[in-house]
């Protein structure tokens, strides 16, 4: 059963958790991880790309010149894909790019972005993360106290307004609870901060 050191946000040790060898040892599936991110990116677009095409491009309603005898190619209209100004042809249309992924592969994903944290010890567990105003100083003292570096994600139980509006400011520093955190946020951090009830919560849900 794997286990991480506790500190607390003076970057002290204040104990040790043992963790979940079914979340937290898990063998990772990178295959998993890459189709739910995949998934989530294809959600975040928003498939507003239109191009025209000959029938809805302006103009063009009389023939340019006679079908014969005029020693040029014959044309029907001066909006035909081949003109400049011209209809697009196979051209994009709104669409929906969204696809479905399976509940269990997600949470295949999770404990595969959790256990290779642990495995590279950038998964930091805090006994509790509670900043006394909004300033950003508060933030990065804490961050300087644990000497964090990298894209950092802080992963909350509840929502927290002074640490997030501290969070907010800071370069490469995401903060966010753990039930509207995406796989791909956490994939594309280097380091994870939890905390102990976070640690927990994850195992009660991914178990």
């Amino acid at each position: 059963m794997p286990s991480v050191v506790v500190y607390n946000q003076l970057g002290t040790e204040v104990g040790q958790l043992e963790l979940s060898d079914s979340v937290y040892a898990f063998e990772p599936n990178m295959q998993a991880v890459y189709d739910v991110v995949k998934a989530q990116r294809a959600g975040m677009r928003q498939g507003t790309h239109k191009t025209k095409t000959r029938a809805e491009v302006r103009g063009g309603g009389r023939k340019p010149w006679r079908q014969k005898g005029t020693g040029r190619a014959r044309h029907g209209s001066i909006r035909s894909p081949q003109w400049v100004g011209g209809g697009i042809v196979f051209g994009p249309t709104p669409r929906d790019y969204s696809f479905k992924v399976n509940r269990k592969v997600v949470k295949t994903a999770l404990k595969s972005i959790l256990s290779s944290r642990l495995q590279e010890n950038n998964l930091v567990v805090l006994d509790k993360l509670v900043l006394d105003s909004h300033q950003t100083k508060g933030l990065v003292q804490v961050l300087e106290n644990l000497k964090l570096n990298g894209k950092i994600v802080i992963v909350t139980l509840q929502e927290d307004s002074n640490l997030f509006l501290a969070g907010r400011n800071i370069p490469n520093v995401y903060v966010q609870t753990k039930d509207h955190l995406s796989v791909y946020e956490l994939a594309n951090s280097d380091v994870i901060v939890l905390t102990e009830e976070v640690a927990k919560k994850y195992e009660e849900d991914l178990a």
